[in-house]
């Protein structure tokens, strides 16, 4: 018989990395909610349209990664790649357009069929944020303050580059795309096939090759920040000068941008040299058409999303749950009395760890195994007496404490 293993690009959370990711995602609940963001959870899988609308029909993502099946009643459903368009869908089926503005953040797994690799998953996990309703530049500062006071919070930022960049309005978007297809097509010939492909349908993308003869050409394209109207230089001089007075360091890099439509104005990224080629730890930008896109009022949206994995990662030591204490007991009627004792000190607030079986010596080495900070032995002297021996695990030593003061006692332990 075949061994069962995890499906290609998935694998199993166990002991340290579980505690790795749960502090990734309890430090962006903590910090969101010091901005006054409220949790949403979305389903895992929605109707295909909702991404494929969203996400573009020659993206990557909708021909070759996103996990589409048909379910029993002939719809088309998606297993989610990602959570801004989830959120999008939830506030127009949810009518949520009389409650502006809106603050969410999220967490939860995503899904891409796509070559696995380091911090890379078909089954990976995200974190993220949006600002529904906001049409002015700060919203823009906030959520990038909050992804900067995010990444400090796990002790990562300084390893980490805030890219910035804008795309500007509509308006600007669309003379610049003009100019940019007017200079690719003066040097198709040496643009790769990819390229050649997206330069009629998405000819900002081309700017994300990694193809090295593309990235020679790109070298000399032109700036988008040539093609700026006034109020798309004053709405990124805004961005600008918000994060210098929030104290956020930041580096321009005017070949950051977001190929598809409903992007425009503020794109950022906060990326670091540490995972190797895997260097986008946090990034966002606004999309101020996308909620329209989907049929929906039209509503100005802005947010960012953080791989978990890649965030864990790059943490130190997550810490976790508090050294035991473990019961030793010996005897039959010492494991009566032992399980009636962890019942009462669990529920005053003690991590206790009680063996299911063995002598002394096997309980005591299952105690320096689990790292009890002290063991609680129980025999037939002691029940007689009415006390425990305590045995500090660190020094050795070890008292005899009353059965009505071990809690007390216990407490200096913690």
């Amino acid at each position: 018989m075949t061994t069962l293993q995890p499906v290609r690009g998935t694998h199993d959370l166990l002991a340290e990395e579980t505690l790795r990711q749960r502090k990734v995602i309890d430090t962006v609940r903590d910090i969101s909610s010091r901005y006054g963001f409220d949790e949403i959870e979305t389903p895992i899988f929605e109707r295909t349209e909702v991404f494929s609308r969203t996400l573009g029909d020659t993206s990557d993502i909708v021909t070759k990664e996103m996990y589409t099946f048909e379910d029993k009643g002939g719809e088309m459903l998606t297993l989610r790649p990602e959570n801004t368009a989830g959120v999008a869908r939830a506030f127009i089926s949810g009518g949520l357009a009389q409650s502006l503005p809106l603050k969410f953040s999220y967490q939860g797994p995503m899904f891409r069929y796509e070559r696995p690799q380091k911090g890379r998953l078909r089954q990976f996990h995200q974190v993220g944020v949006e600002i529904l309703g906001v049409e002015g530049p700060l919203a823009d500062v906030e959520v990038i303050a909050l992804g900067s006071h995010y990444l400090e919070d796990l002790s990562v930022r300084d390893k980490t580059v805030l890219e910035l960049n804008s795309l500007g309005d509509k308006e600007s978007r669309l003379a610049y795309r003009d100019k940019l297809v007017e200079y690719f097509k003066e040097h198709i010939d040496m643009l790769s096939k990819d390229s050649c492909e997206r330069l009629e349908r998405n000819p900002l993308r081309i700017l994300d090759s990694k193809d090295q003869d593309d990235r020679v050409v790109i070298e000399n394209a032109p700036m988008i920040v040539d093609s700026f109207n006034d109020y798309s230089r004053d709405f990124f001089e805004t961005v600008k000068g918000g994060l210098d007075v929030a104290g956020v360091d930041y580096t321009i890099n005017p070949r950051l941008v977001r190929g598809l439509d409903y992007y425009c104005h503020t794109a950022f990224e906060f990326t670091t040299t540490d995972l190797g080629a895997q260097g986008a730890l946090l990034a966002g930008g606004r999309y101020d058409g996308l909620i329209k896109q989907m049929g929906g009022p039209q509503t100005p949206g802005v947010g960012w999303a953080a791989g978990v994995e890649r965030l864990a990662m790059m943490i130190g030591d997550p810490g976790g749950r508090p050294r035991p204490i473990a019961i030793v007991p010996l005897g039959e009627e010492a494991q009566i009395k032992a399980l009636t004792l962890a019942q009462q000190l669990r529920h005053s607030g003690f991590c206790i760890e009680l063996g299911y079986s063995g002598n002394l010596k096997k309980r005591m080495k299952r105690a320096n195994y689990v790292k009890a900070i002290a063991t609680v032995i129980l025999g037939e002297d002691e029940l007689a007496k009415g006390v425990a021996t305590v045995r500090n695990m660190e020094s050795g030593d070890q008292i005899e404490v009353s059965l009505a003061s071990l809690e007390e006692h216990l407490a200096s332990y913690c």
